[in-house]
């Protein structure tokens, strides 16, 4: 099953951006078979967000078990689902390299029975993609402040959404820093983009020690919200 989106995509032609319409089946689709711990729309694209923008190209193969969990119970819906992460993965990367990123974040229900956006199911996926790739970020992350500076308004909504585990020391957000921080997500991901097309990584890096997946790796995931683009 992970070996089809590569396959798929040389057969066929597409437009890479989902429309509302496909944007809802596909989140209907996960939402059908999501498991307490399991990505929703917004943490998908969260999680293509950091393969995308991250130190290294990870082939479907590697990134698509953490979010299909199960066979397919049937070949044509199987097909359609993989085209339509496959158009979502294309239309990150096509986003992040005209500047025009946007993320697709979820929405909580309030006391007063109005809604806010929240970023936790796309921090929890963004997490997951930079667990991918955990000793080249942290490998970076130590050797850099700038890629820390960079991150700055993700690490602030992923700790402040208990996602991110750090020892900086983040006081909690106020309902207004935690929206400003929401409105710098695009700018935050085409600036991590650009650093790693402009400092990629060295040889000595590559070629580092191994490690795990790093500490934010066995954090308790939270699901909950719907997305909105």
């Amino acid at each position: 099953m992970t070996d089809s989106i590569p396959d798929l995509a040389q057969q066929t032609e597409w437009p890479s951006e989902l429309d509302d319409t496909e944007l809802e089946e596909l989140d209907q689709f996960l939402r059908a078979h999501a498991g307490e711990e399991h990505l929703l729309l917004d943490g998908v694209h969260g999680l293509l967000t950091a393969v995308g923008i991250g130190p290294e190209k990870i082939a479907p193969d590697e990134w698509l078990p953490e979010i299909l969990h199960e066979p397919f119970a049937d070949e044509d819906e199987g097909r359609r689902v993989l085209e339509l992460l496959a158009r979502l993965n294309e239309s990150v990367e096509l986003e992040v390299e005209t500047d025009n990123y946007e993320p697709i974040l979820g929405e909580v229900d309030l006391d007063d029975g109005d809604t806010a956006l929240s970023a936790l199911g796309w921090c929890e996926g963004f997490s997951r993609g930079v667990d991918l790739r955990a000793r080249l970020w942290e490998s970076r992350l130590g050797a850099d402040s700038h890629l820390t500076e960079l991150l700055g308004p993700i690490m602030a909504l992923a700790v402040e959404e208990g996602v991110f585990a750090t020892d900086a020391d983040f006081a909690p957000l106020s309902e207004q820093e935690y929206d400003e921080c929401l409105a710098q997500l695009p700018g935050a991901v085409s600036a991590v983009a650009h650093y790693w097309n402009e400092a990629p990584l060295t040889p000595e890096e590559l070629n580092g020690p191994g490690g795990d997946a790093g500490e934010n790796a066995n954090l308790k995931r939270k699901r909950g919200g719907r997305w909105v683009h």
